[in-house]
């Protein structure tokens, strides 16, 4: 059975993107640790990052930065955190969390609840500053 991010991929379930191109996806977490909490993903179904073909790894990472940029232009933060933990969907994907302080990526906090409207308006902001 393919994985949530996989049916993402194929437009089967809806995402707030971000950025897309052919080999990544980019788009906002439902149950984010703060507001732009993002998910990058390879369209490729792999279920661990380090598995990864090394060239698409560091496309991957670049791909990312640029998401990172853009985030950070957008969301009020001192830097975007990043975080691989791969326990939780079995398809690669990278966090993308703006922060302030450090506890802003601890991942066992309460996650926020968030509106559609508040989803769309978010992406909105950082796919301008792309």
């Amino acid at each position: 059975m393919a994985s949530i991010f996989s049916r993402i991929v194929a437009g089967e379930i809806p995402c707030y993107n971000i950025l897309e191109d052919d080999k990544f996806l980019a788009f906002l977490d439902i149950s984010p640790l703060v507001k732009g909490h993002t998910l990058v993903i390879p369209k490729t179904e792999t279920d661990y990052i380090f598995d990864i073909e090394d060239r698409e790894l560091g496309e991957m990472m670049v791909f990312t930065k640029k998401v990172a940029h853009a985030i950070k232009s957008a969301i009020q933060c001192t830097k975007v955190g990043v975080s691989v933990i791969g326990l939780e969907v079995a398809h690669a994907h990278i966090h993308l969390i703006p922060m302030n302080r450090v506890d802003e990526m601890n991942f066992s906090r309460e996650k926020l609840v968030l509106t559609s409207d508040e989803l769309t308006y978010i992406s909105g902001i950082i796919r301008a500053k792309l």
